[in-house]
Protein backbone atom coordinates (compact mmCIF):
# COMPACT_ATOMS: atom_id res chain seq x y z
CA UNK A 1 0.00 0.00 0.00
CA UNK A 2 1.81 3.17 -1.02
CA UNK A 3 2.10 5.94 0.37
CA UNK A 4 3.78 8.02 -2.40
CA UNK A 5 2.19 10.68 -4.53
CA UNK A 6 0.57 9.23 -7.19
CA UNK A 7 2.33 8.94 -10.74
CA UNK A 8 0.19 7.76 -13.14
CA UNK A 9 -2.57 9.30 -14.72
CA UNK A 10 -4.19 6.13 -15.17
CA UNK A 11 -4.73 5.33 -10.98
CA UNK A 12 -5.46 8.98 -10.27
CA UNK A 13 -8.41 8.69 -13.15
CA UNK A 14 -9.77 5.40 -10.76
CA UNK A 15 -9.58 8.01 -7.78
CA UNK A 16 -10.65 10.87 -9.07
CA UNK A 17 -13.86 8.62 -11.13
CA UNK A 18 -14.62 7.02 -6.95
CA UNK A 19 -14.69 10.46 -5.72
CA UNK A 20 -16.94 12.12 -8.01
CA UNK A 21 -19.30 8.74 -7.71
CA UNK A 22 -19.46 9.60 -3.63
CA UNK A 23 -20.76 12.85 -5.04
CA UNK A 24 -22.87 11.74 -7.76
CA UNK A 25 -24.93 9.56 -5.33
CA UNK A 26 -25.30 11.71 -3.10
CA UNK A 27 -29.20 10.77 -3.08
CA UNK A 28 -28.11 6.95 -1.93
CA UNK A 29 -26.54 7.85 1.61
CA UNK A 30 -28.47 10.85 1.79
CA UNK A 31 -31.65 8.15 2.15
CA UNK A 32 -29.66 5.91 3.85
CA UNK A 33 -28.85 8.70 6.70
CA UNK A 34 -32.07 9.53 6.68
CA UNK A 35 -33.39 6.31 7.72
CA UNK A 36 -30.65 5.79 10.44
CA UNK A 37 -31.31 8.85 12.19
CA UNK A 38 -35.99 7.95 12.57
CA UNK A 39 -34.28 4.69 13.91
CA UNK A 40 -34.43 5.57 17.82
CA UNK A 41 -30.76 4.45 19.40
CA UNK A 42 -30.87 6.88 21.92
CA UNK A 43 -29.16 6.05 25.54
CA UNK A 44 -30.42 5.56 27.34
CA UNK A 45 -32.38 3.39 27.36
CA UNK A 46 -30.70 2.19 23.90
CA UNK A 47 -33.51 -0.25 23.14
CA UNK A 48 -33.17 0.12 19.68
CA UNK A 49 -30.30 -1.69 18.55
CA UNK A 50 -31.32 -4.86 17.16
CA UNK A 51 -34.15 -2.56 14.72
CA UNK A 52 -30.96 -0.71 14.08
CA UNK A 53 -28.98 -3.72 13.03
CA UNK A 54 -31.30 -4.90 10.98
CA UNK A 55 -31.15 -1.55 9.12
CA UNK A 56 -27.23 -1.64 8.59
CA UNK A 57 -27.40 -5.32 7.26
CA UNK A 58 -29.54 -4.55 4.82
CA UNK A 59 -27.24 -1.30 3.83
CA UNK A 60 -24.49 -3.32 3.88
CA UNK A 61 -25.28 -6.95 2.49
CA UNK A 62 -25.63 -5.52 -1.49
CA UNK A 63 -21.86 -4.28 -1.14
CA UNK A 64 -20.63 -7.26 -0.55
CA UNK A 65 -20.62 -7.71 3.29
CA UNK A 66 -21.09 -10.62 6.01
CA UNK A 67 -22.73 -9.31 8.80
CA UNK A 68 -22.86 -11.47 12.65
CA UNK A 69 -24.22 -9.69 15.31
CA UNK A 70 -22.44 -10.24 19.02
CA UNK A 71 -24.73 -9.56 21.81
CA UNK A 72 -23.17 -8.58 25.03
CA UNK A 73 -24.59 -10.49 28.15
CA UNK A 74 -27.08 -8.45 30.27
CA UNK A 75 -24.63 -9.40 33.13
CA UNK A 76 -22.40 -6.87 31.88
CA UNK A 77 -24.33 -4.00 31.48
CA UNK A 78 -27.05 -4.27 33.59
CA UNK A 79 -27.16 -2.52 36.70
CA UNK A 80 -29.33 -1.67 39.73
CA UNK A 81 -30.92 1.67 39.31
CA UNK A 82 -29.71 1.55 35.09
CA UNK A 83 -31.99 2.53 32.77
CA UNK A 84 -30.79 0.45 30.02
CA UNK A 85 -33.08 -1.86 28.20
CA UNK A 86 -33.10 -4.35 25.13
CA UNK A 87 -30.49 -6.19 24.33
CA UNK A 88 -27.18 -4.58 23.09
CA UNK A 89 -26.22 -5.98 19.69
CA UNK A 90 -23.42 -5.47 18.24
CA UNK A 91 -23.09 -5.65 14.34
CA UNK A 92 -19.75 -6.98 13.13
CA UNK A 93 -20.04 -6.45 8.96
CA UNK A 94 -16.82 -7.92 6.88
CA UNK A 95 -16.05 -8.28 3.04
CA UNK A 96 -17.32 -12.16 2.38
CA UNK A 97 -14.27 -12.94 0.13
CA UNK A 98 -10.98 -11.79 2.28
CA UNK A 99 -8.02 -11.23 0.38
CA UNK A 100 -6.21 -8.45 2.37
CA UNK A 101 -4.78 -7.78 5.98
CA UNK A 102 -7.89 -6.31 7.91
CA UNK A 103 -8.64 -2.59 8.86
CA UNK A 104 -11.14 -2.05 11.53
CA UNK A 105 -13.52 0.91 11.25
CA UNK A 106 -15.57 1.59 14.14
CA UNK A 107 -18.54 3.32 14.59
CA UNK A 108 -20.91 3.86 17.81
CA UNK A 109 -24.88 3.20 17.36
CA UNK A 110 -26.26 5.10 20.28
CA UNK A 111 -27.10 8.72 20.48
CA UNK A 112 -27.61 10.92 23.55
CA UNK A 113 -31.36 11.37 23.80
CA UNK A 114 -33.04 14.77 21.95
CA UNK A 115 -33.35 17.06 24.93
CA UNK A 116 -35.24 20.20 24.58
CA UNK A 117 -34.61 22.96 22.31
CA UNK A 118 -34.84 21.62 18.70
CA UNK A 119 -36.43 23.98 16.16
CA UNK A 120 -36.42 20.59 13.55
CA UNK A 121 -37.76 17.25 14.24
CA UNK A 122 -34.72 15.42 16.26
CA UNK A 123 -35.37 11.94 14.92
CA UNK A 124 -35.62 12.94 11.63
CA UNK A 125 -33.23 14.27 9.20
CA UNK A 126 -33.67 18.26 7.87
CA UNK A 127 -32.13 19.26 4.86
CA UNK A 128 -31.55 22.96 4.41
CA UNK A 129 -28.94 23.54 1.86
CA UNK A 130 -25.76 21.93 2.59
CA UNK A 131 -26.43 20.90 6.29
CA UNK A 132 -28.49 18.06 7.49
CA UNK A 133 -29.83 18.09 10.97
CA UNK A 134 -30.63 15.75 13.45
CA UNK A 135 -30.32 13.73 16.07
CA UNK A 136 -26.80 11.92 15.41
CA UNK A 137 -26.11 13.21 12.43
CA UNK A 138 -22.59 14.50 13.62
CA UNK A 139 -22.01 12.09 16.34
CA UNK A 140 -22.17 9.77 14.68
CA UNK A 141 -24.70 8.09 12.27
CA UNK A 142 -23.37 10.42 9.48
CA UNK A 143 -20.49 8.32 9.81
CA UNK A 144 -22.18 5.58 8.43
CA UNK A 145 -23.63 7.26 5.66
CA UNK A 146 -19.76 8.21 4.44
CA UNK A 147 -18.44 4.64 5.21
CA UNK A 148 -21.45 3.24 2.73
CA UNK A 149 -20.42 6.28 0.13
CA UNK A 150 -16.81 5.17 -0.02
CA UNK A 151 -17.34 1.27 0.03
CA UNK A 152 -20.41 1.93 -2.53
CA UNK A 153 -18.21 4.01 -5.34
CA UNK A 154 -15.10 1.70 -4.71
CA UNK A 155 -17.41 -0.77 -5.60
CA UNK A 156 -18.92 0.29 -8.21
CA UNK A 157 -15.71 2.21 -9.94
CA UNK A 158 -13.64 -1.11 -9.30
CA UNK A 159 -10.78 0.55 -6.92
CA UNK A 160 -8.19 -1.91 -5.81
CA UNK A 161 -7.99 -2.11 -2.20
CA UNK A 162 -5.25 -3.12 -0.10
CA UNK A 163 -7.38 -3.70 3.13
CA UNK A 164 -10.47 -5.42 4.04
CA UNK A 165 -12.50 -2.88 5.76
CA UNK A 166 -13.81 -4.81 8.90
CA UNK A 167 -16.92 -2.51 10.27
CA UNK A 168 -17.61 -2.18 14.20
CA UNK A 169 -21.09 -0.80 14.97
CA UNK A 170 -21.18 -1.10 18.65
CA UNK A 171 -23.58 -0.15 21.39
CA UNK A 172 -23.20 2.01 24.28
CA UNK A 173 -20.60 4.37 23.80
CA UNK A 174 -22.64 8.16 25.58
CA UNK A 175 -22.45 6.55 29.13
CA UNK A 176 -23.13 2.61 29.32
CA UNK A 177 -21.20 0.55 32.02
CA UNK A 178 -20.06 -1.81 29.45
CA UNK A 179 -19.52 -0.20 25.66
CA UNK A 180 -20.17 -2.77 22.51
CA UNK A 181 -16.56 -1.91 21.97
CA UNK A 182 -15.09 -3.09 24.93
CA UNK A 183 -17.15 -6.86 24.81
CA UNK A 184 -15.33 -7.11 21.18
CA UNK A 185 -11.95 -6.00 22.23
CA UNK A 186 -12.18 -8.52 25.15
CA UNK A 187 -13.61 -11.55 23.10
CA UNK A 188 -10.26 -11.20 20.65
CA UNK A 189 -13.01 -10.10 17.97
CA UNK A 190 -11.18 -6.62 16.75
CA UNK A 191 -8.57 -7.65 14.10
CA UNK A 192 -5.61 -6.16 12.73
CA UNK A 193 -2.64 -3.42 13.46
CA UNK A 194 -4.65 -0.73 13.21
CA UNK A 195 -8.23 0.76 14.16
CA UNK A 196 -10.16 3.66 12.37
CA UNK A 197 -12.14 5.67 15.34
CA UNK A 198 -14.53 7.80 13.26
CA UNK A 199 -15.83 9.32 16.83
CA UNK A 200 -13.64 12.43 16.25
CA UNK A 201 -13.93 15.71 14.46
CA UNK A 202 -13.70 17.01 10.92
CA UNK A 203 -10.36 19.10 11.56
CA UNK A 204 -6.60 18.62 10.90
CA UNK A 205 -5.90 17.09 13.89
CA UNK A 206 -3.04 14.35 14.62
CA UNK A 207 -5.01 12.56 18.29
CA UNK A 208 -2.75 12.89 21.24
CA UNK A 209 -5.04 10.90 23.61
CA UNK A 210 -7.81 11.75 25.65
CA UNK A 211 -8.64 11.65 29.53
CA UNK A 212 -11.00 8.42 30.92
CA UNK A 213 -14.64 8.75 32.30
CA UNK A 214 -15.81 7.54 35.64
CA UNK A 215 -19.43 7.64 36.63
CA UNK A 216 -19.97 7.14 40.29
CA UNK A 217 -23.75 6.86 41.36
CA UNK A 218 -24.99 7.40 44.92
CA UNK A 219 -27.28 6.07 46.46
CA UNK A 220 -28.60 7.55 49.60
CA UNK A 221 -31.29 5.58 51.66
CA UNK A 222 -33.08 7.39 54.75
CA UNK A 223 -36.58 6.57 55.81
CA UNK A 224 -39.51 8.33 54.45
CA UNK A 225 -42.43 10.27 56.15
CA UNK A 226 -44.77 12.48 56.47
CA UNK A 227 -43.52 16.04 56.77
CA UNK A 228 -45.82 17.99 58.93
CA UNK A 229 -45.90 14.64 61.67
CA UNK A 230 -42.29 12.87 61.34
CA UNK A 231 -41.74 9.78 63.40
CA UNK A 232 -38.15 9.07 65.29
CA UNK A 233 -37.44 6.66 62.81
CA UNK A 234 -37.91 9.42 59.76
CA UNK A 235 -34.65 10.17 57.97
CA UNK A 236 -34.44 12.50 55.31
CA UNK A 237 -32.65 11.66 52.22
CA UNK A 238 -32.53 14.92 50.46
CA UNK A 239 -31.25 16.61 53.58
CA UNK A 240 -28.72 13.51 54.26
CA UNK A 241 -27.52 14.10 50.82
CA UNK A 242 -25.66 17.38 52.01
CA UNK A 243 -22.49 16.28 53.81
CA UNK A 244 -21.93 14.25 51.14
CA UNK A 245 -22.71 17.12 48.04
CA UNK A 246 -19.88 19.38 50.72
CA UNK A 247 -17.14 16.69 50.31
CA UNK A 248 -17.99 16.07 46.82
CA UNK A 249 -17.47 20.24 46.68
CA UNK A 250 -14.48 20.39 48.48
CA UNK A 251 -12.74 17.63 46.63
CA UNK A 252 -13.53 19.02 43.18
CA UNK A 253 -11.37 22.00 43.99
CA UNK A 254 -8.34 19.90 44.84
CA UNK A 255 -8.90 17.45 41.56
CA UNK A 256 -9.35 20.14 38.65
CA UNK A 257 -6.01 21.92 40.79
CA UNK A 258 -4.02 18.98 38.95
CA UNK A 259 -2.83 19.51 35.43
CA UNK A 260 -2.76 16.92 32.79
CA UNK A 261 0.66 17.09 30.17
CA UNK A 262 -1.66 15.98 27.19
CA UNK A 263 -1.32 18.68 24.48
CA UNK A 264 -4.45 20.89 24.60
CA UNK A 265 -6.99 21.83 21.79
CA UNK A 266 -5.62 24.78 19.72
CA UNK A 267 -9.34 26.70 20.79
CA UNK A 268 -9.23 25.97 24.21
CA UNK A 269 -7.10 28.71 26.54
CA UNK A 270 -5.17 26.89 29.47
CA UNK A 271 -3.97 23.66 29.70
CA UNK A 272 -6.36 19.89 30.35
CA UNK A 273 -7.04 19.35 34.05
CA UNK A 274 -8.73 16.95 35.63
CA UNK A 275 -12.48 17.31 36.38
CA UNK A 276 -15.00 16.74 38.85
CA UNK A 277 -18.82 17.51 38.30
CA UNK A 278 -22.07 15.97 39.93
CA UNK A 279 -24.40 15.77 36.77
CA UNK A 280 -27.96 14.47 38.16
CA UNK A 281 -29.76 14.51 41.91
CA UNK A 282 -32.51 13.02 42.42
CA UNK A 283 -34.93 13.17 45.30
CA UNK A 284 -38.33 13.39 46.96
CA UNK A 285 -41.41 14.18 44.78
CA UNK A 286 -43.78 16.44 46.77
CA UNK A 287 -43.95 18.98 50.09
CA UNK A 288 -46.12 16.68 52.27
CA UNK A 289 -43.30 13.95 52.22
CA UNK A 290 -39.68 13.59 54.08
CA UNK A 291 -38.11 11.64 51.43
CA UNK A 292 -36.74 8.39 51.52
CA UNK A 293 -34.41 8.00 48.93
CA UNK A 294 -31.87 10.52 47.07
CA UNK A 295 -29.23 9.39 44.48
CA UNK A 296 -26.12 11.60 42.81
CA UNK A 297 -24.48 10.79 40.15
CA UNK A 298 -21.14 11.95 39.65
CA UNK A 299 -18.77 12.41 36.81
CA UNK A 300 -14.60 12.17 37.31
CA UNK A 301 -12.61 13.36 34.19
CA UNK A 302 -9.32 11.17 34.72
CA UNK A 303 -6.33 12.54 33.42
CA UNK A 304 -3.77 9.50 31.48
CA UNK A 305 -1.31 10.05 34.36
CA UNK A 306 -3.75 8.90 36.66
CA UNK A 307 -5.56 5.63 37.36
CA UNK A 308 -9.23 4.62 37.48
CA UNK A 309 -8.87 2.63 40.19
CA UNK A 310 -6.83 5.42 42.35
CA UNK A 311 -9.76 8.21 40.86
CA UNK A 312 -13.00 5.24 42.33
CA UNK A 313 -10.81 5.42 45.35
CA UNK A 314 -10.54 8.98 46.19
CA UNK A 315 -14.35 9.51 45.53
CA UNK A 316 -15.59 6.74 47.75
CA UNK A 317 -13.24 7.71 50.46
CA UNK A 318 -14.88 11.04 50.18
CA UNK A 319 -18.36 9.63 50.51
CA UNK A 320 -17.59 7.19 52.94
CA UNK A 321 -16.32 10.15 55.59
CA UNK A 322 -18.75 12.61 55.20
CA UNK A 323 -21.59 10.20 55.85
CA UNK A 324 -19.79 8.55 58.66
CA UNK A 325 -22.27 10.27 61.26
CA UNK A 326 -25.48 9.83 58.59
CA UNK A 327 -28.57 7.96 59.62
CA UNK A 328 -28.77 7.31 56.25
CA UNK A 329 -27.57 3.91 54.36
CA UNK A 330 -25.10 4.99 51.80
CA UNK A 331 -23.54 3.02 48.82
CA UNK A 332 -21.71 3.70 46.00
CA UNK A 333 -21.73 2.01 42.06
CA UNK A 334 -19.28 2.48 39.16
CA UNK A 335 -22.17 3.78 36.38
CA UNK A 336 -20.25 4.17 33.72
CA UNK A 337 -16.53 3.54 32.58
CA UNK A 338 -14.29 4.95 29.94
CA UNK A 339 -10.16 4.52 30.60
CA UNK A 340 -7.98 6.82 28.85
CA UNK A 341 -6.34 7.00 25.89
CA UNK A 342 -2.63 6.93 25.54
CA UNK A 343 -0.53 8.10 22.31
CA UNK A 344 -2.51 6.61 19.85
CA UNK A 345 -0.85 7.60 17.37
CA UNK A 346 2.08 5.60 18.73
CA UNK A 347 3.99 3.33 16.29
CA UNK A 348 3.69 5.77 13.88
CA UNK A 349 3.19 3.11 10.85
CA UNK A 350 0.08 3.95 9.75
CA UNK A 351 -0.92 7.27 10.78
CA UNK A 352 1.18 8.88 7.94
CA UNK A 353 -1.11 7.46 5.31
CA UNK A 354 -4.12 8.28 7.61
CA UNK A 355 -3.24 11.90 7.86
CA UNK A 356 -2.40 12.02 3.78
CA UNK A 357 -6.07 10.81 3.00
CA UNK A 358 -7.87 13.07 5.49
CA UNK A 359 -5.77 15.65 3.85
CA UNK A 360 -6.26 15.04 0.62
CA UNK A 361 -10.37 14.15 1.06
CA UNK A 362 -11.22 17.43 2.59
CA UNK A 363 -8.53 19.24 0.67
CA UNK A 364 -6.55 20.57 3.69
CA UNK A 365 -2.89 21.80 3.70
CA UNK A 366 -1.11 18.74 5.10
CA UNK A 367 0.97 21.08 6.92
CA UNK A 368 -2.20 22.53 9.00
CA UNK A 369 -2.09 19.52 11.24
CA UNK A 370 -1.82 20.14 15.19
CA UNK A 371 -1.11 17.02 17.55
CA UNK A 372 -3.72 17.48 20.92
CA UNK A 373 -5.36 15.69 23.40
CA UNK A 374 -8.94 16.45 24.98
CA UNK A 375 -10.57 16.32 28.17
CA UNK A 376 -13.37 14.06 26.57
CA UNK A 377 -13.29 10.08 26.22
CA UNK A 378 -13.34 7.47 24.06
CA UNK A 379 -14.25 3.42 24.41
CA UNK A 380 -10.82 3.08 22.35
CA UNK A 381 -8.99 2.51 25.92
CA UNK A 382 -10.65 -0.81 25.68
CA UNK A 383 -9.15 -1.64 22.63
CA UNK A 384 -5.83 -0.84 23.58
CA UNK A 385 -6.26 -2.57 26.78
CA UNK A 386 -6.77 -5.60 24.17
CA UNK A 387 -3.55 -4.84 22.37
CA UNK A 388 -4.25 -2.44 19.13
CA UNK A 389 -2.11 0.66 20.10
CA UNK A 390 -2.93 2.44 16.66
CA UNK A 391 -6.04 3.99 16.64
CA UNK A 392 -7.09 6.44 13.67
CA UNK A 393 -9.35 9.23 14.50
CA UNK A 394 -11.32 11.48 12.06
CA UNK A 395 -14.98 11.84 12.04
CA UNK A 396 -17.81 14.68 11.41
CA UNK A 397 -17.41 17.12 14.83
CA UNK A 398 -17.06 20.51 14.48
CA UNK A 399 -17.39 22.90 17.26
CA UNK A 400 -20.27 24.85 15.82
CA UNK A 401 -22.71 21.98 14.95
CA UNK A 402 -24.36 20.88 18.43
CA UNK A 403 -22.97 17.31 19.17
CA UNK A 404 -25.13 16.32 21.74
CA UNK A 405 -27.30 19.76 21.77
CA UNK A 406 -30.71 20.85 20.06
CA UNK A 407 -30.58 20.98 16.01
CA UNK A 408 -27.23 18.93 15.92
CA UNK A 409 -26.21 18.66 12.14
CA UNK A 410 -23.28 18.15 9.83
CA UNK A 411 -22.89 19.30 6.23
CA UNK A 412 -23.02 17.33 3.05
CA UNK A 413 -19.65 18.97 2.06
CA UNK A 414 -18.25 17.03 5.20
CA UNK A 415 -19.51 13.71 4.60
CA UNK A 416 -18.74 13.87 1.01
CA UNK A 417 -15.17 14.16 2.58
CA UNK A 418 -14.55 12.10 5.09
CA UNK A 419 -15.75 9.36 2.36
CA UNK A 420 -12.92 10.58 0.13
CA UNK A 421 -10.62 10.20 3.00
CA UNK A 422 -11.87 6.55 3.30
CA UNK A 423 -11.79 5.83 0.29
CA UNK A 424 -8.04 6.77 -0.67
CA UNK A 425 -6.98 5.22 2.41
CA UNK A 426 -8.21 1.75 1.60
CA UNK A 427 -7.25 1.86 -1.81
CA UNK A 428 -4.39 0.15 -2.98
CA UNK A 429 -3.15 3.40 -5.09
CA UNK A 430 -0.74 5.85 -4.05
CA UNK A 431 -1.94 9.21 -2.51
CA UNK A 432 -2.40 11.83 -5.16
CA UNK A 433 -1.07 15.42 -4.06
CA UNK A 434 -4.22 17.91 -3.69
CA UNK A 435 -7.70 17.70 -3.17
CA UNK A 436 -10.25 15.52 -5.55
CA UNK A 437 -11.40 17.52 -8.40
CA UNK A 438 -14.65 19.35 -7.26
Amino acid sequence: MGGAAIDTQVERSALECAAGRIAAEQPAWIALLERLIAADTCFPPGAGYAAFADLLQDAFTPLGFRCRRVEAPPSLWQAEGSQAEGARINLIAEPAERRHPACGIYVHTDTVPPGEGWTRPALALTREGGRLYGRGTADMKGTIAAIFAALRAARTEGVPLALDPVLLFCTDEEGGLYPGVRYLAEQGMIEGEQLICLNGGAVPRLWAGCFGSLDLAIRIEGRAAHSGDPTAEAVNAVEAALPILAALAALKQRVEARVSALPAPPHRAGPLTARLNVTAIHGGAKGSALPGLCTILVNRRVMPEETMEAAQAELEMAVADAARESRARVTTAVAGRLDPVIDPDAPGRFWPRWQAALAWGFGWDPGSFRRWGASSSSDMGFVQRAGIREILLGGLARPDNHVHAADEFTTIQDVTALARALLVYLADLPIPRGGPEP
